[in-house]
């Protein structure tokens, strides 16, 4: 049960005295935004040219929900509802697909899109004025702003909740009156459907009463059965690992200590530990690890960059819909490298689609529109333009002036520095820089001195210029050998990710520029990373290499990127539209340093000295054998997977170490049976673990089914090197990659060296 499910409830009812209770402020009361989304109006929801129909749209009193009226012949009125939290982002303007097929230009001003996280269709809208189109957008922005505020004041919102259950009995007794609410779990003792006097304490118990604290406060509450800060300061450096001072333990209790009296004394209370335990100080990630911590002066290639494979499509890859939207999205996860397939498109224009396909197309003006709208609003480092370019010369110069208007002087037209470089620049000096990967004319030393030619002619082979997937090589042989000019305004856009055929370590090593990259087969690579992987990492210690999954991967699948990034393989590029275990992982290795969709490699894997292979470990600065001993204690508030009314999670709990092959293990708890709420396992594992900087520990909570395969509740992965030891908290994470509120396991961490 969500906390703040119990907060809307309290809200609702006058049980407690007006002067008593109020909720943690959001910082929008009284704003005029707000209002005029709690008001709401009509708009035009477009699905069609010839489907516009008015809906009647407005916030709800939880300020979380939008709801709207559905109007349909003959039905009784339907309502429906989205939550903001489910908002990606929203489009001012005619700036989907939807609405630049189904309006006209004259009423660009008064159109804008909401687009949802995960593969919901957008929600296209249309205002009376261009006025009050802006309106909508600048309030819903503000209201989602304000959520990611909420989020983070949680803890707040927590506080209170456990703070008004503690003086519920208290206010009671000041109250003659005799209050109702609907009750929301199994605690409605007179069956009557709501509840009233004790059975809210009750409710506020069932909430917070966790056993598993009750005996690890038990232990440490030595101070007349409270806390003090020496307790805590034992607890923190005894159980938690941590190299805290009696400083740490009081900015502790006076932050979380909800008792006013116990604060005074420097006490801390059960539900005082409680609130610390579920605050960042209290989680499985280490708190330092979520901001930027790592040095971003390195050369671009020593990181691990979050990279996406077709990044236009939206669902598969042979008659799925390509879309503006898909960029936006990946770019918000803290994608790094978006990937543009080119062609010739009709009025001269270049669209984007999979060539050889029936997905769909969109321009590519508009797509360079979206990447300048979305590409710094998660991370402020470089993104990487990856084009595969079908086009004519003539659409090429079109292409090249599209990103020289639109994207002005954040695209890096020339190198850094007035000599040539020997090396790639790093993030830091490549902050909010767009860079182009493709084909180039020429060498890039010929910036600083007279041109060369590609030829006789300028021209590339059509084998040379497009390495992609299989079968549109199959399609191509009709026409293989015929050359494809190359535009030199779009030549001269590469600067430091010139794509060029690779024909071995050594021919690469001997022959090719660091800013010369290839692009590699999933199947290559991965054979590569097993039979050669010291080759390539050596390879990757100067150059940048970019995987891009099997033509066969038709649904979108995807692979799994551990074994590439053990070869040190930075731009390993996924299908962000798929939700799976493999994005799973990829968003637990780009989880720390700031989200900032840059990692970076470990030194032995920067060094073109290192004798370090992931296949046969061998002894070095790599192997830091440790022993994790893991408990998987306790889980809470895991949501229904199954929306029968009748159905309960019968929860188990699998972790998994993804890593060098001799680290890659997984093991799992027994299943409760029809519990979600509060299921209590206290099970221990023991996992080796030999190169820890480039494991991740996977957490996953199934429900269990003795006839098909379990249904996936929730997960959450991090890096090996970013977990804190001790007892602590798990946050969980729906298929999305979205945070389930509330839900979450508790654990018990211990590394030992071995």
């Amino acid at each position: 049960i969500d906390c703040i499910l119990y907060l809307s409830l309290l809200r609702e009812t006058s049980y407690y005295p007006p002067d008593t209770l109020s909720l943690p402020s959001s910082g929008m009361e009284g704003d005029t935004d707000l209002q005029f989304l709690l008001v709401g109006g009509d708009l035009l929801k477009v699905r069609s040219s010839s489907w516009k129909k008015t809906r009647f749209y407005k916030l709800q009193e939880d300020c979380q929900t939008m709801w709207h009226e559905s109007k349909k012949t003959f039905k009784f009125n339907q309502t429906c509802e989205f939550s903001i939290k489910d908002i990606s982002v929203v489009r001012a303007g005619r700036q989907s697909e939807g609405l630049r097929k189904n309006t006209e230009e004259p009423v660009e001003g008064r159109c804008f899109s909401i687009i949802f996280k995960g593969r919901r269709k957008n929600l296209d809208l249309m205002a009376s004025s261009e006025e009050e189109a802006k309106q909508w957008v600048t309030s819903l922005e503000k209201i989602m702003s304000n959520m990611e505020n909420l989020n983070s004041q949680r803890q707040d919102q927590e506080t209170w909740v456990r703070r008004q259950g503690q003086e519920a009995g208290v206010r009671r007794q000041g109250s003659g009156e005799q209050q109702h609410f609907d009750a929301p779990m199994n605690c409605d003792q007179s069956k009557c459907g709501h509840l009233a006097g004790d059975e809210i304490e009750h409710f506020y118990s069932l909430l917070t009463h966790r056993q598993e604290i009750d005996t690890i406060y038990g232990e440490y509450a030595k101070t007349t059965g409270f806390m003090s800060a020496e307790n805590l300061l034992e607890f923190l450096i005894k159980e938690q690992r941590e190299e805290a001072t009696l400083a740490d333990a009081h900015r502790l209790i006076n932050k979380y200590e909800l008792d006013d009296k116990a604060k005074e004394k420097q006490l801390m209370t059960q539900d005082g530990f409680l609130m610390y335990l579920h605050m960042p100080e209290g989680l499985v990630l280490n708190p330092t690890h979520k901001a930027v911590h790592q040095d971003m002066s390195q050369p671009l290639n020593h990181y691990f960059i979050s990279s996406s494979h077709n990044t236009y499509l939206m669902e598969d890859q042979l008659k799925g819909p390509s879309s503006t939207e898909a960029y936006a999205r990946a770019l918000i996860k803290g994608c790094r490298c978006v990937e543009l397939d080119c062609w010739d498109g009709s009025d001269g224009e270049p669209v984007i689609y999979h060539g050889y396909t029936l997905t769909s197309k969109i321009l590519f003006k508009d797509t360079i529109k979206a990447i300048k709208e979305y590409a710094f609003k998660t991370s402020d480092y470089p993104v990487i333009l990856s084009l595969e370019n079908h086009c004519s010369v003539e659409q090429q110069r079109v292409m090249a002036q599209h990103m020289s208007s639109i994207l002005g002087s954040a695209l890096l037209t020339s190198p850094l520095g007035d000599q040539m470089p020997t090396d790639f620049p790093s993030p830091e000096e490549l902050k909010g820089r767009f860079l182009v990967k493709g084909k180039r004319l020429t060498k890039l030393e010929a910036c600083f001195g007279p041109e060369e030619t590609a030829g006789d002619d300028g021209s590339l082979t059509e084998e040379e210029e497009d390495d992609k997937e299989e079968e549109e090589e199959e399609k191509k042989k009709a026409t293989e050998g015929k050359k494809l000019k190359l535009a030199k305004e779009l030549s001269d856009m590469v600067i430091y990710c010139k794509s060029v055929h690779f024909n071995g370590f050594q021919d690469a090593k001997d022959n090719l520029g660091f800013y010369e990259m290839s692009s590699f087969k999933e199947r290559k690579a991965m054979a590569l990373a097993e039979e050669s992987a010291n080759s390539y990492i050596h390879h990757n210690v100067d150059k940048l290499s970019r995987i891009y999954p099997a033509g066969t991967r038709t649904d979108s699948s995807n692979y799994n990127p551990v074994p590439l990034w053990n070869a040190g393989c930075q731009i390993v590029s996924l299908n962000f539209q798929t939700s799976c275990n493999d994005m799973d992982v990829n968003q637990g290795r780009f989880l720390t340093n700031g989200k900032t969709g840059y990692v970076l490699k470990p030194a032995y894997m920067r060094d073109l000295g290192s004798e370090f292979d992931p296949i046969t470990l061998t002894a070095g600065p790599w192997l830091q054998h440790k022993t994790l001993h893991l408990m998987i204690v306790s889980a809470q508030q895991l949501p229904k997977v199954n929306q029968k009314k009748t159905s309960i999670v019968d929860a188990l709990v699998k972790v998994e170490i993804h890593g060098v092959p001799a680290d890659t293990a997984d093991k799992e708890t027994p299943y409760i049976e029809n519990n979600g709420f509060n299921p209590m396992w206290n099970e221990n594992f023991k996992f080796d673990v030999y190169v820890p900087e480039l494991a991740l520990v996977r957490f996953v909570v199934e429900d269990h089914d003795s006839v098909t395969d379990n249904d996936f509740v929730g997960q959450f992965t991090v890096p090996f090197t970013s977990l804190q030891m001790g007892y602590r908290h798990v946050p969980l994470l729906n298929k999305e990659g979205d945070p389930l509120p509330s839900a979450g396991l508790f654990v018990h961490i211990m590394i030992m060296d071995a």
